[in-house]
């Protein structure tokens, strides 16, 4: 995850309101007719993943199915692509080549063929959630994999809902102290609402918000320079978009919120060698993305 004034969260976002338009693609031309792809340019202001603020410009490659038992979801990043603040490291300046975040749901309903469809709960997956960043060096990398349960929700609204909750398995994660354990879990919500006709195009409100708790991180001996651990076993990101679609081109404008954002301790005050820094973990961010979809 990058740069500029009023951003966008690329991720889900998109994912989401592209999802809306796949009738759309059987009267276009595209690549494939059940694999959706674009290809977007992302701009990302005050991201608070790390324990620096970060502006970042960069490429990505974006992807997303739902076809029988298959709900898929994913992107990788050229972090850096375009440029970004002198915290924000990526491809071309000796930090990490590339960045991915997959997820890929199964559904046991059409895999066991049986609805186990109740109330407003319409179907359910094995829900997974990976994330990797390629760093050139094992301080710089991480991997990590949630996995656990999703269901689709029933709102009886003009809108799509779905919620997953995970268990997490902490490969590399910087160099942390949790590496290699399960550590923690992570709540999902998701939720997309078409607005209204515009310009020609779709504009729809999406969001999406991961809640993480449990972590083993709020109790490792990482001390700040004033004796306070600078870690934290808890964040939230919340996201919220406005998208604007076309059958080829689409733009999104991003609003997110990080609380103790990469499970930092906002105001903890650390020194990396070049200086003490506060950390901003917590606060508002944004993203702007434009792509065009084959």
């Amino acid at each position: 995850m990058k740069k500029i004034i009023l951003a966008v969260s690329t991720v889900l976002a998109l994912s989401s309101s592209l999802t809306a338009h796949a009738e759309d693609a059987k009267n276009t031309e595209y690549l494939s007719d059940w694999w959706h792809q674009s290809v977007n340019v992302v701009g990302s202001y005050h991201t608070r993943f790390g324990p620096q603020i970060r502006n970042d410009t960069y490429l990505e490659y974006e992807a997303f199915t739902k076809k029988d038992w298959f709900d898929f979801y994913g992107y990788i990043d050229a972090p850096v692509f375009f440029g970004g603040n002198s915290t924000a490291k990526g491809i071309w300046n000796h930090g990490s080549p590339l960045f991915m975040e997959i997820e890929p749901r199964f559904s046991i309903d059409k895999l066991t063929d049986t609805s186990l469809a109740f109330g407003p709960f319409k179907e359910w997956y094995v829900a997974n959630n990976y994330i990797y960043d390629m760093g050139r060096s094992d301080a710089d990398r991480q991997s990590t994999w949630y996995m656990g349960l999703g269901t689709d929700i029933d709102t009886g609204l003009p809108m799509s809902l779905s919620l997953n909750v995970y268990a997490k398995y902490q490969w590399q994660n910087y160099g942390a102290s949790n590496e290699n354990e399960w550590d923690g879990y992570r709540f999902k919500v998701k939720y997309f609402v078409p607005i209204t006709s515009l310009w020609g195009g779709n504009l729809s409100y999406i969001g999406f918000t991961n809640f993480d708790w449990g972590s083993d991180l709020g109790n490792d001996n990482f001390i700040d320079n004033n004796g306070k651990n600078a870690r934290t076993s808890n964040s939230i990101a919340s996201s919220h978009i406005l998208a604007l679609n076309y059958d080829h081109w689409h733009y999104s404008v991003v609003a997110r919120y990080w609380h103790n954002g990469g499970q930092w301790s906002d105001d903890a005050s650390l020194n990396f060698g070049s200086g003490d820094f506060s950390v901003r973990s917590t606060g508002w961010g944004g993203y702007l993305v434009a792509g065009y979809n084959f």
